[in-house]
């Protein structure tokens, strides 16, 4: 800490116990805090000060940010470089060179404290206001009126407070305890908390300017710490138009769409222009501006645009007195003013510059018409931007000091000022004892004035005032509410203000947006030129037509320019297609297939969905199979069939088996009249070739004309005609639409057929819901899908959907598009007829009617949205332009086959196979006879002739039950038969060649 050891005639003591006093509770660090406050009692006690009048100008000038001034003059060289050797620097101390040795103390002080250098000008205008408040006092003046800025609040309140002369003051409010500021303007951070609480901000951006102080900003904070708010504070004092432009990139990565800006007129204006030209004013955008003067404020770019904008405004224009003297002061009439007596102190020297730029302090003779005699000063300081509001409170001011002097004189309170009226300079100074009664008087001063009820409590600031909350919107500026200390936020708003609104949407025209998308919007084929919304049909223009009729507003159609829905900018940030239309304000309702999503719905309000669906698969059509030849055996899987087989043999032989074993199986066989029943001659007719003909023939449900007569056979017989009864009936049941039904085999049946195959490549559009669903979704099939697509080469993003469906009528198969199942179903209902819907949907979601954020509109929209559902016009729009204006068939067309006759190919495979029964059945007859006659040929080789009656008698004999035991044999049906001829024949020697014929019809 730099030390002083000169006392300057033009700075008195109590200066610098304010140095002191704030150094002591600016320090960051406990340590250094301990150690300042050493440095500073131990310099105190020493010395107070280092400067030299002769070397004024070769002062180096220093600012502690929310410190007071020091200076330092060449006397002071050793103790500097000392100080600067404390603190760790190397170097030695130019004090003829006045910019090196100090500020290398300075960057060695600044990594533990925040120090900020001023010019040589800055310093000289302290020191002229600091030679004005003394020249002031010491004339005799009563009170002072003036502004200031943060870098001389401190000093001018140090002076009032020393001196006991009361600084009556229209600017910023401060947190100082000094009894004699008065302070005109009211505090602002309490009605701005309650309004971000109004309008539920949780995540916004504070915009402040610190040379208004940080009071505000702090009370935000902890506000925010206690109710969880999410703020990012940015101080814009020296910030650039690059600065203001990664700002709001910020603003739109952080998706914070409320800012608040705390800010003096002059940088508000500033940074409004900043926000217009950055296209940062659109519909969505909700600034609060931290200003008492809302209505002084331009924003007619603000309200074309549509951004919300909210503010506060103290004097109320609406009041007679408030609008007659503000328009006087437009109209600059002096006549109705209130007499001033402009009395400028002349300057002289290099000081006259400064003076005018400064400080212009003034006499006052406003009390002299009462008689008072008295005067009192006021500072105008240059810089400070005089808005409206800050207009009244300087007229407010001027009558609470008349008001307060008037109250004295009432009182017979002596409050002159004889002889030597004090000099500031003194040490120690030497207050002013009736300041005290002024400064009372002041504070008790109670009137209505333009700026609503004046009024201030002990600590001189200001109480019992209202605020008026004002809000701007597209549609115009409305109050909303007021504030005051004792209700806090009270709002406004009433149903009927609300109806007004709604009245007010048929003053203007609304643009909507939309998109060329068929069936939802499609240019209108015409001969004749169409203007307006005549031009489109479509879906959404219907739809459209019917909102606006519900709603009761006047519209125009219009297509978004680059053809797309609308997607963030993963770089920019920026919202493109018709949700960048509707968040920078240049639409006012988007009509169109618009998927109502999360982070749309951040940025824009959706109504009630008008149409529900999901994202499906389209898949070129493929080419219907015939039936084949066989199909007839397509009702049942071939495994079936070879169990039928298996069944049937089976059967069969358990039933022969079961027929041989069987005691009630076998009988006597009947035999013709008048011949003997040989004993122990029965017969069984299930022999093996029987049992197979008996299941044949009740699989074909034919029957046979044999059948079991043992129980063990019946029950066989019945298990066997209950199967088939079953079989049958289920083989005819599917019969018929195996026969009738063409079908299509569809590669692709479902997203996971697509995501476990390579061959089908498959894609989205490019910007849109349906590839942000993929993008984001956390279901395996579809992040593995998601994979494939964004590294697939070529890509499979389409930039619309009809390229997208041409690309899939050109993949022969190869492509699948995935897409709303609306439009899937739509397109597959559009010659050529070649496209088809796979699956089920992937997702469930709808498409809304999309308005900015906090539109008028939103309410209106959607209750007609609900009665168009209700009505049923939603579903018969839908029919309209999906199924009555189809080209491939009627609305069920696409998702059933098509029966039609049955075809010759239908029931080729039954002639077949009859053709073939028939050509094997003559083959076997044929083969049978020529096996046969050869081998009865050789038979017959060995017989002798023999005469005819005993030839005929022979084969009378070989049909006779019984037979010789060397010749016979046992036949299929249990039977006796003879494989030869008789045995009388056999014995007959072998015939010569006369007897030829006699053989050989005996053979026949």
């Amino acid at each position: 800490m730099l030390q002083f050891n000169e006392i300057p005639l033009y700075c008195p003591d109590f200066f610098f116990e304010e140095v002191k006093k704030t150094l002591s509770s600016s320090s960051e660090r406990t340590g250094w805090k301990h150690k300042v406050q050493d440095s500073v009692n131990e310099t105190f006690t020493d010395v107070s000060f280092c400067v030299d009048k002769q070397e004024r100008e070769k002062l180096k000038p220093l600012l502690w940010s929310e410190f007071d001034i020091v200076y330092v003059s060449q006397k002071c060289a050793s103790l500097a470089a000392e100080e600067t050797r404390h603190y760790g620097s190397e170097r030695t101390v130019d004090v003829l060179d006045l910019g090196r040795g100090m500020e290398d103390s300075v960057v060695r002080i600044e990594k533990r404290f925040q120090i900020e250098s001023i010019g040589k000008e800055y310093l000289e205008q302290f020191l002229i206001i600091a030679q004005q408040l003394c020249s002031q006092f010491s004339k005799g003046v009563y009170a002072i009126f003036g502004f200031y800025e943060r870098r001389t609040v401190n000093m001018l309140t140090s002076f009032c407070g020393a001196l006991h002369v009361c600084f009556v003051t229209p600017s910023f409010p401060v947190d100082t305890s000094n009894q004699f500021v008065i302070q005109l303007r009211p505090e602002l951070q309490d009605a701005l908390i309650s309004v971000i609480e109004y309008y539920k901000c949780q995540k916004f951006m504070y915009i402040y300017d610190a040379d208004r102080g940080l009071s505000v900003l702090q009370k935000v904070l902890d506000t925010a710490a206690e109710k969880n708010w999410q703020v990012t504070a940015v101080n814009v004092m020296t910030t650039t138009e690059e600065d203001y432009k990664s700002l709001f990139q910020n603003l739109e990565k952080k998706k914070e769409r409320v800012v608040v800006v705390d800010c003096e007129s002059e940088r508000l204006n500033a940074i409004l222009g900043k926000i217009i030209k950055l296209e940062k004013n659109g519909i969505g955008y909700h600034y609060i501006l931290a200003t008492l003067g809302f209505m002084d404020i331009d924003l007619g770019k603000f309200k074309e645009s549509g951004a919300n904008v909210t503010g506060f405004q103290l004097v109320n224009y609406t009041d007679t007195i408030p609008a007659r003297i503000m328009q006087q002061w437009k109209n600059n009439d002096a006549r109705e003013q209130p007499r001033v007596d402009w009395k400028r102190p002349k300057a002289s020297g290099t000081e006259n510059h400064l003076f005018e730029e400064v400080l212009m302090p003034f006499s006052c003779s406003l009390c002299q018409t009462k008689g008072l005699g008295l005067s009192f000063s006021i500072a105008n300081y240059s810089r400070i931007d005089f808005s409206e509001y800050t207009s009244a409170l300087t007229y407010d001011g001027v009558r609470v000091m008349a008001e307060a002097f008037q109250s004295l004189r009432k009182q017979r309170i002596d409050i002159s000022r004889r002889g030597n009226a004090g000099d500031c300079l003194a040490n120690p100074a030497v207050p002013w004892g009736q300041g005290i009664d002024i400064q009372r008087a002041l504070q008790q001063v109670r009137f209505e004035g333009l700026t609503g009820t004046v009024q201030f409590n002990e600590k001189g600031h200001r109480t019992n005032y209202t605020l008026h909350v004002i809000e701007m919107k597209h549609d115009g500026i409305r109050k909303i509410g007021y504030w005051n200390e004792d209700e806090k936020f009270v709002p406004t708003i009433t149903d009927q203000q609300g109806s007004n609104e709604t009245t007010t949407l048929q003053n203007r025209t609304y643009i909507v947006t939309t998109i060329l998308e068929a069936p939802y919007v499609m240019q209108k084929k015409s001969s004749e030129p169409l203007e307006g919304n005549m031009r489109y049909e479509g879906y959404c223009v219907e739809l459209a037509a019917e909102i606006a009729k519900h709603v009761g507003y006047n519209y125009s159609l219009q297509i978004v320019a680059d053809g797309k829905y609308g997607a963030r900018d993963s770089e920019s940030k920026m919202w493109n297609g018709m949700v960048g239309e509707l968040v920078y304000g240049r639409a006012d309702v988007a009509v169109a297939p618009l998927t109502i999503t999360l982070v749309r719905e951040e940025v824009i309000d959706f109504s009630k969905p008008f149409m529900s669906l999901g994202i499906s698969i389209m898949i070129k059509k493929p080419q219907k199979s015939k039936p084949g030849v066989f199909s007839f055996l397509d009702p049942l899987a071939y495994e079936i069939w070879m169990c039928i087989v298996f069944a049937y043999i089976g059967v069969s032989v358990v039933l022969f088996l079961v027929s041989r074993f069987s005691p009630y199986e076998w009988h006597n066989e009947e035999v013709e009249e008048g011949r003997d029943q040989p004993a122990n001659d029965q017969t069984n007719e299930f022999g093996i070739f029987n049992s197979l003909w008996f299941s044949l023939g009740a699989f074909m449900q034919q029957g046979c004309d044999i059948s079991p007569r043992s129980l063990s056979g019946r029950i066989v017989g019945g298990v066997w005609w209950f199967f088939t009864l079953i079989i049958i009936s289920s083989y005819t049941a599917n019969l018929a639409a195996f026969l009738t039904v063409e079908r299509m085999v569809s590669p692709i049946e479902s997203a996971e057929d697509l995501a476990k195959q390579t061959e089908i490549a498959y894609g989205t559009l490019d910007a849109g819901s349906t590839k942000e669903f993929f993008r984001r979704s956390k279901i395996a099939v579809f992040e593995k899908m998601w994979t494939y697509m964004k590294s697939a080469e070529p890509s499979v993003f389409v930039p619309t959907t009809e390229e997208g469906m041409k690309r899939v009528r050109r993949s022969k198969g190869k492509y699948a598009y995935l897409l709303e199942s609306t439009m899937n179903e739509y397109i597959e209902q559009r010659k050529p007829c070649d496209t088809m819907k796979v699956g089920g949907n992937l997702d469930s979601k709808g498409y809304g009617i999309a308005t900015p954020k906090g539109s008028p509109l939103r309410g209106p929209v959607n209750l007609a949205v609900l009665k168009l559902s209700e009505q049923g016009v939603l579903d018969k729009l839908k029919s309209k332009w999906w199924y009555d204006k189809g080209e491939c068939g009627s609305k069920d067309s696409g998702s059933k086959d098509k029966t039609s006759a049955l075809s010759l190919s239908n029931v080729a495979g039954v002639f077949y196979i009859l053709i073939g029964g028939l050509g094997l059945a003559m083959l076997v007859a044929l083969i049978e006879f020529c096996y046969k006659s050869r081998s009865e040929s050789k038979r017959m080789k060995g017989f002798c002739l023999i005469p005819q009656q005993s030839i005929n008698e022979a084969i009378r004999t070989s049909t006779l039950p019984r037979a010789s035991a060397a010749g016979t044999s046992s036949g299929e049906n249990g039977r006796v038969v003879s494989h030869d001829f008789p045995q009388t024949m056999q014995e007959i020697p072998c015939m010569g060649h006369n007897s030829g014929m006699a053989l050989g019809a005996t053979g026949l």
